[in-house]
């Protein structure tokens, strides 16, 4: 099969692999579309840590069934599909707990730590197990399935935030996942909403995405205006998506006393923390990895039209061309969202 692979850092080749055979339990996917998260593009010059050459990356993906291995159950050659990006094991504690996101052994498609290495869907052909499977609508395409993966990341944020209808909300980070927390906070009744960041195209697609307030804040004193559309007190809940020491630190300084902070970026291992602030104000720090149950819910919003995701696709280009695509998202050419490569059986 054709995958495109990062042989090395910042070097990804379009090239032959093996094509993947299905054990028990699993399922051959030919995959039809595959976006671009940012953690690929920062992965692939070895920043985070979690994309160990040689690597297929990619976990945004969608395809048909094409072969099914021994004791499969409930699904056939022909269905139509997206996946979780966590591959989890059942019998797991935190699994059996409802909380799989957690679970020991848990393994990511598309990335190695030191851990493990699971190859991901920038390739024509991936194998995963038939519980992380969810069935598409009729009316939704490869391409919008594409962005269940950042979508459900974005609803679990908001649900794992406890926010209710009638709470402030500052979210720092207007890219794809910050974006899409946005809206799942306007479904959830947040009021207002803000959101931050440098980029001016980005605050456009946030405002019309749900964001009440826009604030770019190279230009504008963000914890000030935080503060003047908050009573003064600062924001109930915040929420960072980006994932480095000056973001972090200025979203704690446009929260309330004992508000909830929602970490979602990680695109650094460590940062800096103001931890007397954080303790003298009861401020509340809440992680949220990945999913946990929140595909299908994404999915229902998109097939229902409650979420838009059309809008935030910048591009759909063949994977032979991925190379070229990654480089651009690098570089930040030309105010991309999301891209989407589509291997050559997915025509």
């Amino acid at each position: 099969m054709k995958a495109l692979v990062l042989e090395e850092y910042n070097r990804l080749v379009y090239k032959d692999m093996p094509t993947p055979q299905p054990g028990t339990g699993e399922v051959l996917i030919r995959v039809k579309a595959c976006g671009i998260c940012g953690s690929d593009v920062h992965g692939m010059d070895g920043s985070t840590g979690r994309r160990h050459t040689p690597l297929i990356m990619g976990h945004e993906a969608s395809g048909e069934i094409a072969a099914v291995g021994a004791d499969v159950t409930r699904w056939k050659v022909g269905d139509r599909v997206t996946f979780d990006s966590t591959v989890y094991p059942l019998d797991d504690w935190f699994t059996l707990k409802g909380r799989y996101n957690l679970s020991e052994g848990r393994e990511v498609v598309g990335v190695s730590p030191v851990e493990y290495k699971r190859h991901g869907a920038f390739a024509e052909f991936l194998v995963v197990p038939q519980h992380i499977l969810y069935l598409l609508p009729d009316n939704v395409s490869f391409a919008q399935a594409a962005m269940v993966e950042p979508a459900a990341v974005a609803a679990h944020a908001v649900r794992l935030s406890g926010i209710r209808a009638g709470n402030s909300a500052v979210v720092f980070g207007s890219g794809m996942i910050g974006t899409f927390i946005v809206s799942m906070l306007k479904a959830a009744g947040a009021t207002p909403i803000i959101a931050v960041d440098i980029d001016e195209e980005k605050l456009k697609m946030a405002a019309k995405y749900g964001a009440t307030t826009t604030i770019n804040s190279a230009r504008q004193p963000v914890t000030e205006l935080v503060r003047s559309l908050t009573k003064g007190r600062g924001a109930d809940f915040g929420f960072e998506a980006i994932g480095i020491s000056a973001t972090v630190n200025a979203l704690l300084d446009t929260l309330r006393k004992g508000a909830t902070a929602t970490l979602v970026g990680n695109v650094t291992p460590t940062i800096e923390f103001p931890l007397q602030k954080v303790v003298t104000s009861e401020i509340r720090i809440q992680g949220s990895c990945a999913i946990n149950g929140e595909y299908e819910m994404a999915l229902d919003l998109i097939a229902s039209g409650a979420l838009n995701v059309d809008d935030m696709i910048s591009a759909v280009a063949p994977l032979s061309d991925g190379a070229e695509w990654f480089r651009k998202l690098y570089a930040r050419e030309g105010n991309l969202n999301k891209v989407i490569l589509t291997p050559p059986n997915a025509v």
